[in-house]
């Protein structure tokens, strides 16, 4: 009885392994305007893509979540190219370590402006997490766009974040 349950479990734990990483989420189209844009820091693409769409007219502000404490407006517009122009439509958020933080710094940042529509912008493999921490906090209602950044993830870092997700859908349904 016991064996049958705990290979249930594996089994179900398999087969969402398995929808988790076969079925990645995508980028979004490129047509779709928001209100804010968002991107998480981390793997290559995702602040190229997040000013690139600010270029195009694609949000109103930019807020780049994590960013290194060290790292000024002045260097982050030289190493990306930013003209001064689109440069004051972005913001650099210094507060955040981790996925949940960044979540709560995107919600400040939200408050602050009252949008209604937010692109979020991260790896295709990290974008179920992020997008459920970023529900979790949001305050007013905001539509989401899941655009993900196209990778090549390992096995082991899609099983690492498959596993992170499920823990931080299991710590909500238990109220932590």
């Amino acid at each position: 009885m016991i064996s049958r349950f705990f290979g249930a479990i594996l089994l179900a734990w398999l087969f969402g392994f398995l929808w988790f990483a076969l079925f990645l989420p995508q980028p979004a189209s490129e047509k779709v305007a928001t209100d804010g844009i968002v991107v998480l820091t981390g793997s290559k693409g995702r602040i190229e893509r997040g000013l690139a769409l600010l270029r195009n007219h694609k949000g109103e502000e930019l807020l780049v979540s994590g960013v290194d404490r060290d790292v000024k407006p002045a260097e982050f517009a030289h190493a990306y190219k930013v003209p001064k122009d689109v440069m004051k439509r972005v913001t650099l958020g210094r507060e955040a370590i981790d996925t949940r933080s960044n979540a709560v710094e995107t919600n400040n940042w939200l408050e602050r402006r009252h949008y209604a529509s937010l692109r979020l912008i991260t790896a295709d493999w990290h974008m179920r997490r992020a997008r459920y921490e970023l529900a979790q906090q949001l305050r007013e209602p905001v539509a989401i766009v899941a655009d993900a950044v196209v990778s090549k993830p390992s096995l082991l870092v899609l099983l690492r974040e498959y596993n992170k997700y499920l823990l931080r859908r299991a710590a909500r349904l238990f109220g932590i």
